[in-house]
């Protein structure tokens, strides 16, 4: 039995296509929930479109969504890009890694190592203080544990998850977060030049395979929690950095955290 394909007007063929068109413009910007919070004219957002796109963000997407119904997460949806949207990319000077955000309530805010204010200042961040209290002439132990002064100065605070359940540490550095960071830290490492990446402990040294030592300088040494605080204690990564920085003609961070 012979087959053949009928041909439909032209004017139907049209109006399909009017139809397509108009659902398309009725469609969404972006269908990641996620992606609300990632300023939407920044320049990370630029940098990041194909990384954005990509099958693993919507499967990260939807595995948030499902854990914030069922569980506590942690930051607040708003602030799970707070350390992209303080630090654009072209200001990025230094680079401080973090495993996943702190799991207890009213801490984590999106940078690593930094807590909102009123909160009690953790255990490694009080030693953080402590290191520079004795490396940076000047520094004096503030009252609370929020980082955001360095932040704007062009420090980039990036935990390797950005989410994380109520009290289950790195209960999501499987949903994708991983491959996100590391799509991040790639465009430091070939669109900067001069950028000081500090990396405490095993995890972030690991990460940090990938960074480029003759364009940058890495900076590394034991992680600064009351386990190996005793390795991490001297190390002087932070007079490194500005050292650094100097060297290159970059302008240097100031370490010391305002109380206001």
């Amino acid at each position: 039995m012979e087959k053949f394909l009928k041909k439909r007007p032209a004017d139907s063929l049209c109006a399909e296509r009017e139809a397509k068109a108009a659902k398309a413009d009725d469609a969404p910007t972006t269908e990641l929930e996620l992606l609300q919070h990632l300023e939407p004219h920044s320049a990370w957002r630029h940098i990041l479109r194909n990384e954005l796109s990509k099958p693993y963000m919507r499967e990260l997407d939807r595995k948030v969504g499902a854990e914030r119904l069922k569980h506590q997460v942690f930051p607040q949806p708003h602030e799970v890009f707070a350390c992209l949207n303080f630090t654009p990319p072209e200001e990025v000077r230094v680079v401080i890694l973090g495993q996943d955000p702190y799991h207890g309530p009213g801490q984590a805010h999106g940078f690593c190592f930094s807590v909102n204010r009123g909160v009690a200042i953790p255990p490694s961040l009080k030693n953080i203080y402590t290191e520079l209290a004795d490396d940076v002439p000047g520094f004096m132990k503030p009252s609370h544990g929020n980082l955001e002064s360095w932040a704007r100065q062009g420090v980039l605070l990036l935990n390797a998850s950005l989410t994380v359940r109520k009290g289950e540490p790195n209960s999501h550095a499987a949903f994708g977060w991983q491959t996100f960071t590391d799509a991040v830290i790639k465009q430091i490492n070939e669109q900067a030049q001069h950028v000081v990446f500090i990396l405490w402990g095993g995890f972030a040294q690991k990460k940090g395979k990938m960074i480029n030592r003759q364009r940058h300088k890495v900076l590394e040494a034991a992680h600064p929690s009351p386990l190996s605080v005793t390795k991490f204690r001297g190390c002087k990564v932070f007079s490194q950095a500005n050292t650094y920085l100097k060297s290159k003609g970059r302008v240097e961070i100031d370490w010391r955290v305002p109380e206001e």
